[in-house]
């Protein structure tokens, strides 16, 4: 569960990306969260990880985020960028896919390798990319390095995901695939997106932000239906 509350994201020169924002997804939920350019979706995403400092309270599975705990946070809660160019990065996607997993372990006595092994074979195999297992990321299509950045997060097993605009650069075929694979996800999920037939496709809930303030909270329908609502968006 992700509970947020009045969280507020300030940039240095005043700009108040996020105010006030406030939010709770339940366990296994998928929320779209929507708005213009500029409206402070992906603000709020960063912050939601630590990556911008932030006022207000975020709550993941019971843990506050907190200077102490942002290690643990990040375990819990996994980020998917809109550019998957910024999550590969390594020779292979093999390589890709451990890096976490590396990290994870870097002061343990002694690194499990049979286990890394395993645990990223079973994400290649759950995103149906076993084949990509030795391609180098430079040589790989939009839809292949969406779903390769998508495996670099899930295999650290968090319970939370985030999603920021991930259809943003696919095919038809590629939104397909991520469409159907979404709905697979047991985690939680924010997913921010332009989308919103995408949206209406994978999301129970969406939240409507302007200048970073909620406008609107409720079922996709009757959000994305409402003529006067989604002037908001435009």
């Amino acid at each position: 569960m992700l509970k947020i509350e009045k969280l507020s994201v300030t940039y240095p020169d005043k700009t108040k990306a996020v105010n006030q924002f406030t939010l709770d997804i339940q366990n296994g939920e998928t929320v779209g969260l929507i708005g213009a350019n500029g409206a402070g979706k992906t603000s709020l995403l960063l912050a939601l990880v630590g990556i911008l400092p932030a006022e207000g309270t975020i709550v993941a599975d019971g843990i506050l985020l907190e200077k102490k705990t942002i290690d643990i946070i990040r375990g819990r809660i996994g980020l998917v960028f809109q550019n998957p160019d910024d999550q590969l990065f390594m020779p292979s996607i093999y390589e890709d896919i451990a890096f976490g997993l590396y990290s994870e372990k870097i002061n343990e006595d002694k690194i499990n390798e049979d286990k890394i092994r395993e645990r990223v074979e079973n994400v290649l195999k759950q995103l149906g990319i076993s084949y990509l297992r030795d391609r180098s990321p430079l040589k790989l299509s939009c839809g292949e390095k969406r779903m390769a950045a998508i495996a670099t997060v899930l295999v650290m097993a968090p319970s939370i995901m985030l999603f920021d605009e991930p259809t943003a650069f696919l095919d038809p075929k590629a939104r397909r695939k991520l469409i159907n694979f979404l709905k697979t996800l047991n985690q939680a999920k924010l997913i921010a997106s332009h989308d919103l037939f995408f949206v209406k496709e994978v999301c129970e809930r969406v939240v409507l932000i302007r200048n970073g303030t909620v406008t609107a909270i409720g079922k996709t329908e009757e959000i994305i239906n409402n003529k006067e609502l989604m002037e908001e968006f435009s």
